[in-house]
């Protein structure tokens, strides 16, 4: 298990800029996230231009990309470019939102389905992300997707267990699927709070993955719009001091 951030944590900079942001945080490996929140993230950017774009980003830093999130619904061109984006740089983990709340159970397995049969082509594993509002804020539900589609892994962020719907109730029926794992501090009444402040047992989780022989990252995911932006450049080093300890 190792320590990551994702490039979230300075989503109002293009990923090249976020990445050095990084760096210079003593962060030395990265989560590429790609969100059409804004034309620096917006996912859409790599379509016809992975090439160019690849190259972009390794000459702007040495740090070691391990996954790469889509945070919102795509289409089947940005789906082929991110996984097309993932060969070339050696990542193996892509990360992908489970469909809203209310939609039919058998036409979320057939897309997810795609999505994981696209990764396999590419040697890109495929996760859902845990999180309110999707079908995968229930964990039972989640578990049920991972076991209706073969090949299809979990990336857990417990803040939305503990703050959201769920809350209070166990999710240890997702630890087996889990293939990723965003982390920031919460409590049940705000989504991100200062670490150490929040409700996140991390040694807990550790433990739990380690059961399950978890080989992947801890990968730090701020939400800037939920953080004062001053205090940013602590929260991070503190996480990421945090969680060396339990690596």
């Amino acid at each position: 298990m190792y320590v990551a951030a994702s490039t979230r944590c300075f989503s109002e900079l293009d990923i090249p800029a976020a990445c050095s942001a990084l760096g210079d945080l003593e962060y030395t490996k990265y989560e590429l996230w790609f969100s059409p929140e804004s034309p620096a993230t917006d996912p859409a950017q790599l379509v016809g231009r992975v090439e160019e774009f690849e190259a972009d980003l390794r000459s702007a830093t040495r740090l070691t990309p391990i996954a790469i999130t889509l945070d919102q619904d795509f289409s089947e061109e940005v789906l082929l470019a991110v996984a097309k984006l993932s060969k070339s740089l050696r990542v193996a983990q892509l990360t992908i939102p489970a469909s809203p709340l209310g939609t039919p159970f058998n036409t979320e397995i057939d897309r997810l389905r795609h999505a994981v049969r696209v990764g396999s082509e590419h040697g890109v594993r495929v996760s859902i992300k845990t999180r309110t509002g999707d079908l995968s804020e229930d964990p039972h539900t989640a578990n049920e997707l991972c076991q209706s589609v073969k090949g299809l892994g979990i990336t857990l962020d417990p803040s939305y267990y503990v703050c959201g719907p769920n809350q209070g109730r166990s999710y240890d029926m997702v630890f087996p699927h889990v293939t990723h794992l965003h982390l920031r501090d919460t409590k049940p009444d705000s989504l991100q709070v200062p670490t150490g402040l929040g409700e996140i047992d991390y040694s807990r989780l550790v433990a739990q993955l380690n059961k399950e022989a978890y080989s992947g990252s801890m990968s730090v995911e701020l939400i800037p719009s939920l953080l004062d932006l001053e205090t940013r450049p602590l929260e991070l080093r503190k996480l990421r001091m945090l969680l060396e300890t339990l690596e």
